[in-house]
């Protein structure tokens, strides 16, 4: 089947999605170690006998990765259970030095909970989320020529597992949950969700039953897909595979598959693991994790406001039309800003036209994110406000403002109004000078002076520019035009 042939597929066949999302928890040290998670050190450099398993060591809990996993799964609305086990899960591969990784089975830390995403046609649909719990990462293995070299630094690295209800039904409800997913934890600053550094992965599981049909078919599993775009072309490829096995008559394969996306494509990896396969048993070194009613509660008055609810906020309080405020919450640190801003100029549209355009352009341009701490990047709220309050009060031009965000943007920010004084562009607004200036213009036009009182009015906009060209565009273009009307009729 060639892609354009998934909407066919779709039409004979439901697919049932599930997602399990692997979120590094955003901590200094490793879960059951003090090593560092920097990333990008070199191999080998961030570990110790705990994370490399040698014998008779003892992990440690870190309690900090426990209350990010607590915030996770509260804003997720899951249950956080006050008891809950680690487990040993056993299975061979070369950067797993112990043998088994350390991780929660059948007492996870959370169960329940749902996520909503905003589909395509902009109704909602909440996905469920079956378990979050807590984890330790493997190390890496990269695989040449001349054998397999592993990096052990991000053994031990401390993971969240997010599994969702197999509540997805196309490859594109799959992307918009991660994203909700990516989002969500991003405002709760439990993970900076750096795909890229791995810091996000994402496993998908996918099955197909004739449209119409209760049960479930044979479900695969893609794993370790490190992009929105890859889960997306994973699954679609997944799809049309499934379909076209079955069309033929043939039994899909219970099987973990490998998303090859040089070549866009999908392979067998080993057959599907069951829970007996890996031998769960509980880690008799760790105490059963236990998290009171207290620290719910605390974590709980803790949580910031989160996106969905942000958005709404924005359009009511401000007045913002729903567009805007969904861009402007894309993130915390966004719609941080928005609001620091309009905290000190009070007109909340003006504002978002100017975050939303020309800050954005300018941070994106130069991949740095718009943000209130550590530090503002790349203008901050303070200098932004005073320069549309100059704009407002006619001080400068519109044209000229933005000129001013780029001066501020290339040497690393500035005082607006010390700009606009030393670049010289400050907007005329003395209706004695511009006169002499539209006085010239119009001397110096007879044939269109005639032509304009003959009715061609639209030569309004020949004699604006040509004012504007003889001040080096400093004119105030509002009383230019209430000038020249004047003058011209």
């Amino acid at each position: 089947m060639n892609p354009v042939e998934v909407d066919l597929v779709l039409e004979r066949y439901e697919p049932v999605i599930g997602l399990e999302v692997h979120a590094q928890l955003k901590t200094a040290s490793k879960i059951f170690c003090a090593c560092a998670t920097t990333y990008g050190a070199p191999p080998n450099t961030q570990v110790c006998p705990v994370c490399l398993g040698y014998p008779g060591v003892l992990p440690v809990l870190n309690a900090g990765a426990v209350e990010l996993a607590v915030t996770a799964a509260l804003a997720l609305g899951c249950t956080v259970h006050e008891t809950s086990l680690f487990a040993r899960k056993h299975y061979f591969y070369p950067d797993l030095p112990k043998g088994y990784q350390i991780s929660q089975f059948d007492r996870p830390l959370a169960t329940g909970g749902s996520i909503t995403i905003v589909l395509d046609d902009d109704t909602e649909k909440p996905i469920g989320i079956t378990r979050v719990h807590l984890e330790e990462d493997a190390g890496k293995s990269t695989h040449t020529e001349s054998g397999t070299l592993v990096d052990f630094n991000r053994c031990g690295t401390p993971l969240i597992e997010i599994v969702s209800e197999p509540d997805l039904r196309s490859p594109r409800e799959a992307y918009l949950y991660l994203r909700a997913v990516k989002q969500t934890l991003e405002y709760l600053d439990v993970s900076d969700c750096n795909m890229e550094e791995g810091s996000l992965r994402c496993d998908a599981n996918v099955s197909l039953r004739p449209a119409g049909r209760p049960e479930f078919g044979t479900k695969t599993e893609v794993k370790n897909v490190n992009s929105f775009r890859f889960v997306e072309d994973a699954l679609v490829f997944e799809i049309e595979r499934q379909a076209t096995l079955l069309e033929a008559g043939e039994q899909v394969v219970h099987e973990t598959r490998l998303w090859d996306s040089a070549r866009s494509e999908a392979r067998p990896m080993r057959s599907k693991e069951e829970s007996h396969d890996y031998r769960y048993f509980p880690e008799p070194d760790l105490e059963p994790l236990a998290v009171d009613s207290t620290m719910s509660e605390r974590v709980w008055s803790n949580l910031p406001e989160m996106p969905r609810a942000r958005a709404a906020r924005l359009v009511t309080e401000h007045g913002l039309p729903a567009y805007d405020a969904d861009v402007l919450t894309a993130t915390r640190s966004l719609a941080d800003y928005y609001e620091a801003v309009v905290e000190l100029f009070k007109e909340p549209k003006e504002v978002s036209n100017w975050v939303m355009g020309e800050v954005l352009r300018l941070a994106n341009e130069r991949g740095q994110a718009v943000r209130l701490e550590p530090s503002p990047q790349p203008i901050a709220p303070a200098d932004l406000a005073q320069l549309l309050e100059s704009k407002q009060k006619g001080r400068i031009s519109g044209s000229a403002a933005k000129e001013v965000l780029e001066i501020m943007v290339e040497h690393g920010g500035g005082n607006p109004l010390a700009i606009i004084e030393k670049h010289g562009l400050e907007q005329i607004s003395d209706a004695t000078a511009l006169e002499t200036e539209i006085d010239a213009v119009i001397d110096g036009h007879p044939d269109e002076v005639e032509a304009y009182r003959g009715g061609k009015e639209g030569l309004l906009g020949f004699f604006v520019g040509q004012v504007m060209r003889r001040t080096k565009g400093q004119a105030n273009p509002e009383l230019v035009n209430q000038i020249l009307r004047r003058k011209l009729s």
